[in-house]
């Protein structure tokens, strides 16, 4: 997977070359006036130019070879589930009262896991959802911890250690 990353990561690295070579000299002050204008400049010189010029190590164009894998490409009807794809993922250790912190916020998980290591996918821009994952599936959902609510918590089973020191028994 290491080989494939750093792979990829050439192919990504050469096509900004390209760009910087190829596209940015065309640039003009009238193109940087406004993102609308550079973004149309941009994709205008990706259709005429970079998609149909053929590349050396190819022997085609990246249109021609895109084409030509089509079949393996992956569509999705739904975009919540593309979206989902592309959270930022990572791996917290549940504490013993059931938490884990992302970004420096509290939230509940299922007490199932405590102690354990539970991965995690997130939007890093919102924070709104902290989706619980084991084997590739999301499996649970964390709740923000509320400081507020959690301190007027109602508890059942209270343990008096004063009523313990007097030599009564606590029901527990």
């Amino acid at each position: 997977m290491l080989c494939e990353a750093s792979h990829n990561k050439g192919k990504i690295e050469r096509f900004f070359l390209t760009v910087r070579k190829r596209f940015l000299p065309l640039l003009t002050d009238e193109d940087l006036s406004s993102l609308e204008k550079l973004n149309h400049h941009f994709f205008s010189w990706l259709e005429k130019d970079y998609h149909r010029k053929v590349h050396s190590s190819l022997n085609m164009t990246p249109l021609d070879k895109y084409m030509s894998q089509i079949s393996q490409v992956k569509t999705y009807d739904n975009p919540e589930k593309l979206k989902m794809l592309f959270l930022k993922r990572a791996q917290r250790k549940v504490r013993h009262d059931g938490t884990i912190s992302v970004d420096s916020n509290l939230y509940q998980v299922p007490p199932v896991y405590i102690g354990k290591k539970v991965k995690i996918r997130f939007d890093p821009e919102t924070y709104e959802h902290i989706y619980l994952y084991e084997n590739g599936s999301c499996i649970a959902e964390a709740e923000p911890v509320i400081m507020v609510d959690n301190a007027h918590a109602k508890r059942g089973n209270h343990l008096s250690f004063a009523a313990m020191s007097k030599g009564g028994k606590e029901d527990v």
